[in-house]
């Protein structure tokens, strides 16, 4: 029997984020992925905001920035557009590029930081008790092993081996079936924008890769055909034609594929010691993209959470994953599931007002910016205690600082401690900066997220650190960093666009 501290299940975007934040940390982990080899189909296609903040705080963004072509926006029904360049981000515009371009980045961000990828290990069972988790699964040569470990994580998709072990229900309903893909040239294409649109029974969406390929994704509610039947290629572009009105000069095809989509949310992030994270914890409607930004961030969430806990934290932390996440994981489900619904919307008086609504919600600046922080992730924050500092739970804004920018100093995997501009030193384990601007002192997580913020000299931050660390001399969790800190365990969460979701640097 082989012993390591985590087991994680499948090999995808969220399970090689949480690999490599748990190997970073100095924590043993192995990834077992069923597939021989990194599937080379491309489902999702859009990395957002808070993905790219994400990635740009693990230096790995630049190199995915240069795989596909900057989106400043969506384009939708009757020429109304959500305009991605008011977000306060570096990066204020959706990536659109394959998912196999993000699938390699992570898989080598993991196994460069210390993971083990064993591919073609299918899992057999999973079983539990309060000393640890086993998991059983078959070696590529058919031969039985067993992983011994404190913990375990689902990232095995929408057909989780994990989460039938463990007896969690996938509640929800299907949606869409037969959903088409493809990736094309076009002789005459859209313009700079994701392009959404619907006709009386289908709709699609056309978006560049920056490389003269685009991502058609397109539906026909009178399409009976299974996963499994190959798509006929001229159908498909009469959908396209259909719900845009063009084809953009339709010429080569390289891939096509389907797939079908329902909604569908675990009860429980956490049984016991299994998580889930990503498709095996919450699916839902293609609309808005989120799907893979989703289990990327649930596993960002996690993984320090894991490793503090490895390292001596209370147990309690880990019971924040579900507290956090699952409302994520709704919000979600609820907002992809409503756009697409506006989409098909069938009768000519339902599409006039869709179109009216809509389009002038969107031209109101204060609106457009919180739906475009919703669908991108800046907008999502976490709870905090009554008379705490309403930063507390907000992702931290990439803040200039005396060493560089927030973003930059988050990279060693560890909790940050940011001064104010005059304030006097303090003692910290762990990473300490200052800002050049005016704002209050804060404490951010190894997630992005504020912990505390407020006055430094008060020293109150060290009171969160421990709440979350326990003892941050024993902490042993991080290598290259001594301590991490983020919200304590007991605080309520409440997730959703109607919190502040982001702060300038002015005022942050």
């Amino acid at each position: 029997m082989d012993t390591v501290d985590v087991v994680v299940v499948g090999a995808g975007p969220a399970g090689c984020t949480i690999a490599g934040e748990l190997a970073r940390a100095g924590r043993s982990v192995v990834v077992l992925e069923k597939h021989d080899a990194m599937s080379p189909l491309s489902r999702a296609f859009g990395v957002h905001a808070r993905t790219l903040e994400i990635l740009d705080s693990r230096g790995l963004v630049d190199e995915l920035l240069a795989t596909g072509a900057v989106v400043s926006g969506l384009k939708l029904w009757d020429d109304t557009k959500l305009d991605m360049s008011v977000l306060p981000s570096p990066y204020p515009f959706l990536l659109s590029t394959p998912q196999t371009d993000v699938d390699t980045l992570l898989e080598r961000y993991a196994r460069d930081a210390g993971a083990r990828i064993l591919r073609g290990t299918t899992v057999t069972a999973v079983e539990q008790d309060d000393d640890g988790v086993r998991v059983h699964a078959a070696a590529p040569d058919g031969t039985a092993t067993t992983w011994a470990a404190s913990y375990a994580v689902g990232a095995d998709g929408v057909h989780s081996v994990v989460r039938d072990a463990i007896g969690q229900k996938f509640h929800g309903r299907d949606l869409l079936r037969s959903i088409m893909l493809a990736d094309v040239t076009l002789d005459d294409p859209p313009a700079g924008l994701i392009n959404v649109d619907a006709g009386k029974d289908c709709f699609a969406f056309v978006a560049p890769f920056g490389d003269g390929w685009y991502r058609v994704v397109a539906w026909d509610r009178n399409d009976r055909s299974v996963d499994a039947d190959p798509i006929d290629v001229a159908a498909l572009r009469q959908v396209v034609v259909r719900a845009m009105g063009t084809d953009y000069g339709w010429r080569d095809v390289r891939w096509t594929s389907r797939f079908r989509c329902d909604e569908r949310q675990v009860e429980k992030y956490r049984t016991g010691r299994v998580f889930l994270v990503g498709d095996a914890a919450h699916v839902h409607s293609p609309a808005g993209g989120q799907g893979m930004n989703t289990g990327i961030q649930d596993s960002m969430n996690l993984g320090w959470k894991l490793a503090a806990v490895l390292g001596g934290a209370d147990d309690a932390v880990l019971d924040t994953y579900q507290a956090e996440r699952h409302p994520v994981g709704k919000l979600v489900l609820r907002t992809s599931g409503g756009t697409i619904r506006m989409l098909l919307v069938q009768s000519w008086s339902a599409k006039k007002i869709r179109n009216i609504v809509v389009g002038a919600a969107l031209r109101i600046p204060p609106v457009a910016a919180r739906i475009a922080a919703m669908f991108s992730g800046i907008g999502i924050a976490y709870g905090h205690r009554r008379g705490e500092n309403s930063l507390v739970g907000t992702r931290a804004p990439d803040l200039p600082l005396t060493t560089g920018r927030l973003l930059e100093a988050l990279r060693d995997g560890g909790f940050l401690l940011v001064l104010e501009k005059n304030s006097p030193a303090v003692e910290f384990v762990g990473s300490v900066s200052r800002r050049v601007d005016d704002g209050p002192a804060m404490l951010v997580r190894p997630d992005g997220y504020v912990a505390w913020a407020g006055d430094s000299a008060a020293g109150e931050w060290a009171a969160v650190r421990t709440r979350w660390l326990g003892d941050p001399q024993s902490f042993s969790a991080m290598s290259g960093a001594s301590s991490r800190v983020a919200m304590p365990p007991s605080l309520p969460s409440s997730v959703g666009p109607g919190r502040p979701p982001f702060g300038s640097s002015a005022s942050a």
